[in-house]
Parts: structure tokens; C-alpha cells; sequence
């Protein structure tokens, strides 16, 4: 078995390789990269046996040899800004994936796609329609809302004032941390079977700012009080809004194999 990851010097694509690497031989799992960049975790890749090909999703013609030998491929969806762009860049990898022989395509997509809305949403929609018209093997991993983004609200000074002040709504979210999303993945990528799954990878209950609030409380030794406010302004509120940020899945934990992580340990890397 032969299993590529592309997007491997990125966030999500590193920590999956090294959850891969204690799962199977470092000889089975080729990363691949867009350029000569090389993280720890791709060196200790390369270190035990790995490999570590050029993918280049603006490169069509290059792409079907890279995918020469290889039997499981890891589709992480493109970061450009331009959905046009990330569009012809995953058509081009999945029909270059066809036709050099691939078994299964994986692909990850967003949790709980939302017919009604346009944008990345319809990208992930598309993508995952061109992956079902292959007729490749596939297995959808929808990731759900990073837990990242509330490194936007002012969460410092939030402990600084003792408040915590968001927009008003009945806000519940499902996010997730990149690691547990990892994990969840390199399992499925190491283990037989998963082919014609589509996975919502997304947290099993919800929390709400009021939880956050807490959470902080309890990390800043200090109580933190949470207010809402019409007149809060910001780009999250509205891209939160486009987004199901309530729905749940079990998912997530049954591919872990263990509990996703609380939200107080998710929350504590961006208080450092």
C-alpha cells in the first residue's frame, strides 16, 4: 500500500504524516509538496525510508506521473483565495489521479455543506461531485469549523477587562482542533475499508460563548464575564453565519478512536 499525502508542508497535511508515521512504515507514504520546503516532520519522513514528491496543483501536466505507484491518495482541498482557481486545481488532480491508476481518492471537504450558499461551500460541493463522476473509490472527509477562529474575538483582552463581548445571537458552534482532525484522518488512511464514506468531522455537541467565557475563567484564574452587543462589527460574524456551525456528528470520535479535545485545551494554545 502506497499512500500520498499533497498539502504536506501545510498545517493539516504535517500533522497527518506524523500521525501516519507511527501507524505504518514511513516507506509506505509519500508526501507531496508544492515546494523543496522540508518541515521536521517531512524530514523524519524522508530520514525513515519516505518520500517526498513535487505536487503542483497549477501543473497539470506534471501531476499524473507524480502519481505513478500510488494506491491511496489525500486530496487536501487547495488554499488559494480564488474558488475559480481551487476548482481547476482539485479537477486537475482528480483526473490526473484516474489516469495514472489510483484506487481511492480521500478528499477533504466542509462539515455540512449548505445547498442554499455559494462560495467555498460550492467548491467543496463540486469537488466532491467530480470525485463520485470519477469512479474512483472515495471517502469524503468533511472537516468541521477550525477552533482557530477564535483567535479573532480578543480573547487576551477579554482576560485583561474580565468581559468577553460578541455580537449578538444564539451562536453554538462544533469547531474542531487540526490535530484531532489529523488523527482522525491518518486512521482512515491507514485502515482498510472507509471507500464510499462521506464523514462529517465534527465536534459531538456544540458550545456557545457563554462556555467560552468560562473557559477562559478557568485558564485566566479570573473570572470573565460574557455580554452581547448589536453594535459588534466583524468579518467572522457574518462568515460564521454562512457556515453550519451547529450540527453535530460522533464522526469524528469513532475515527479517533478516543474523545475529540475539550474545549479548555483547545482554547489554552492561543492564550501563550
Amino acid at each position: 500500500m502506497t499512500i500520498m499525502i499533497t498539502g504536506a508542508t501545510g498545517q493539516l497535511g504535517n500533522l497527518i504524516i506524523a500521525n501516519l508515521l507511527v501507524r505504518v512504515p514511513a516507506t509506505e507514504i509519500i508526501a507531496g509538496v508544492r515546494n523543496g520546503g522540508m518541515s521536521a516532520t517531512l524530514k523524519a519522513l524522508n530520514d525513515q525510508g519516505g518520500e517526498v514528491r513535487c505536487i503542483d496543483y497549477d501543473r497539470p501536466e506534471t501531476l499524473q506521473k507524480a502519481f505513478a505507484g500510488v494506491n491511496k491518495l489525500l486530496l487536501i482541498s487547495s488554499s488559494h483565495t480564488d474558488d475559480t482557481v481551487r476548482q481547476t486545481q482539485h479537477t486537475s488532480v482528480i483526473n490526473a489521479a484516474k489516469n495514472a491508476g489510483v484506487e481511492h481518492i480521500l478528499y477533504t471537504s466542509f462539515a455540512f455543506p449548505q445547498t442554499s450558499l455559494k462560495g467555498s461551500s460550492s467548491v467543496h460541493r463540486l469537488t466532491e461531485q467530480v470525485i463520485f463522476d470519477s469512479g474512483m473509490k472515495y471517502t469524503i472527509l468533511r472537516n468541521g469549523l477550525y477552533i482557530d477562529f477564535v483567535n479573532v474575538l480578543g480573547l487576551q483582552e477579554a482576560i485583561q477587562s474580565g468581559v468577553l463581548t460578541t455580537s449578538a445571537g444564539d451562536w453554538r458552534f462544533n469547531a474542531v482542533t487540526r490535530s484531532d482532525l489529523a488523527r482522525a484522518i491518518a486512521n482512515v488512511l491507514a485502515e482498510k475499508g472507509h471507500e464510499q464514506r462521506i464523514y462529517e468531522l465534527a465536534a459531538p455537541k456544540t458550545w456557545n460563548f457563554a462556555d467560552l467565557a468560562e473557559v477562559l475563567t478557568a485558564l485566566a484564574d479570573k473570572p470573565v464575564m460574557h455580554i452581547e452587543d448589536v453594535s459588534v462589527q466583524h468579518w467572522i460574524y457574518p462568515f460564521l453565519s454562512s457556515i453550519d456551525t451547529g450540527a453535530t456528528s460522533k464522526d469524528l470520535e469513532q475515527l479517533m478512536g478516543k474523545p475529540i479535545t475539550s474545549l479548555e485545551e483547545s482554547i489554552a494554545p492561543f492564550l501563550n
